[in-house]
């Protein structure tokens, strides 16, 4: 089994590099981290706080939990009289009470005397639902005292709109993070190391998983995918099946119909007539929770065709991959799961899989070849996307371009063969050299590129590029 901490030594020295400079100047420093929920931010910091403050830097560590203001304020108290800090000796002295975020926070600030300390408020955004001054408040206390005192003041949060937007033009805490950290999960390349797998099982693997730290540590190194799925799904409380489960609960407490529109995309609908039709929802009940998924919590993609000619026929897409296989598989099979029939959902897991993982797999070949450029063999290329019509009869798996949106041309456009034991062979070439013509923005110069998990045959070689499984993973090496 691996550690929940493999691949977060670049976070980590992160970290420590800002309470070195808070040691060096005796002065505030401001971090604001944000990353998908459950991708291992708290257990990071957990992680920096003991193995690298403690003993030497008091902190304290205060996790937010949705409750009423008092409470919180109540709970934040009890993690300081349980800390070193320099405060904690008058907060068990007893007669300390907490009525505010300002009285909390500047009592802090001006305990701290010329000790370094840390400061961590996980779940930040759960503080400011329950009191939005909390911004205002914390930019006040920042500017007076604690930007001159010796602290490491950490925000942490999973609503990543939520902490994107703390710091623009027109908020309280604009200009105040010294830095703002974006814990991603593990990346293909990672997960391939981490469990000892070949580049073209790693990539698959990715596709399970979506470089969760706590579902990927339990999948032990070497171990094949239907070994794996079989032991979480024989186990109704392991993390594969849990993590879905707690993903959904946290982000959509009440949000009913934007959970419902997830679910539905989830299931394979792309575009917004079969997803309310599917949902069976009002399309402005369908709009506002596209809003909620799209812009607000970014948990769905929604992506138009590239090409030279505009168009509005989107596609939405669940844009977490873990989060889509569970879904896709997981969730519907829950019945089954919880009476000790996993087998069941696995079995329906291969007879679905092979259509499945051949569209689960562009998005990432997609963003494989993006961390390629710019690079020759695609022309002149920057962005990747894909084409299709809203009749569906034209669908180009890989579009490259100059511009992102309405191109002058366009660079390249490719095919993706993710399929067992078959090569990209010269009925996939000559298909995508049809397609290119049914493409605005093409011409004679446009790049021919193919991505295929089992390798080219001698008629599929007569490609521009040709991209193999070990290739994507290097594009995602560190």
């Amino acid at each position: 089994m691996l550690s929940d901490f493999v691949g977060r030594h670049g976070y980590m020295a992160t970290l420590e590099a800002e309470l070195d400079r808070v040691r060096q100047t005796d002065r505030g420093r401001f971090v604001s981290m944000r990353g998908r929920r459950r991708v291992g931010k708290s257990r990071l910091v957990d992680e920096f706080l003991r193995s690298g403050a403690r003993p030497e830097v008091p902190y304290v560590f205060f996790t937010a939990s949705r409750q009423p203001l008092a409470r919180e304020l109540e709970m934040f108290a009890q993690e300081v009289a349980r800390s070193e800090l320099p405060a904690a000796d008058v907060m068990r002295g007893g007669g300390v009470t907490f009525e505010s975020w300002d009285g909390a926070l500047t009592f802090l600030a001006t305990s701290a005397g010329g000790t370094p300390q840390v400061i961590v408020m996980d779940e930040f955004p759960y503080l400011l639902e329950q009191d939005p001054s909390l911004e205002a408040t914390l930019q006040k206390v920042w500017d007076r005292y604690l930007r001159e005192a010796p602290v490491l003041l950490v925000l942490i949060g999973s609503d990543i709109s939520m902490m994107s937007a703390l710091t623009e033009y027109d908020r309280p805490l604009y200009g105040r993070p010294n830095l703002e950290m974006v814990v991603e999960p593990f990346g293909p390349h990672e997960t391939a190391e981490m469990l000892d797998l070949p580049a073209a099982d790693a990539i698959d693997a990715q596709l399970v998983l979506g470089g969760f730290p706590q579902i990927t540590q339990e999948w032990r190194s070497g171990t094949g995918m239907w070994d794996f799925l079989e032991e979480q799904l024989s186990n109704p409380t392991s993390p594969l099946i849990v993590g879905g489960e707690r993903i959904l609960s946290a982000e959509f407490p009440e949000e009913a119909r934007a959970r419902q529109v997830l679910a539905t995309i989830g299931s394979g609908e792309r575009t917004f007539t079969t997803i309310q039709r599917r949902a069976g929802i009002h399309e402005t009940t369908l709009q506002r929770a596209l809003a909620v998924l799209v812009g607000q919590k970014r948990m769905v993609s929604a992506e138009r065709p590239l090409s030279s000619r505009p168009s509005r026929e989107t596609h939405y897409a669940v844009a977490d991959p873990y989060l889509r296989f569970w879904l896709r598989f997981v969730g519907p099979n829950m019945a089954e799961i919880e009476r000790g029939r996993g087998d069941l959902a696995v079995a329906r897991i291969r007879e679905g899989w092979s259509t499945y993982r051949g569209r689960a797999v562009e998005p990432l070949v997609r963003e494989s070849i993006f961390r390629m450029l710019p690079d020759e063999q695609f022309g002149d290329a920057q962005y990747v996307g894909g084409y299709w019509t809203r009749k569906g009869d034209v669908e180009v798996d890989l579009v490259g371009a100059e511009e992102k949106v309405r191109p002058r041309r366009v660079a390249f456009v490719g095919s993706i063969k993710w399929r067992e034991r078959t090569p990209f062979g010269g009925r996939d070439l000559g298909r995508i050299a049809a397609q290119r013509d049914e493409v605005p923005g093409t011409d004679e110069d446009t790049v021919l590129i193919g991505v295929s998990r089992e390798g080219f045959d001698e008629q599929g070689r007569g490609l521009d590029a040709a991209l193999l499984p070990k290739d994507l993973l290097e594009a995602w090496k560190q």
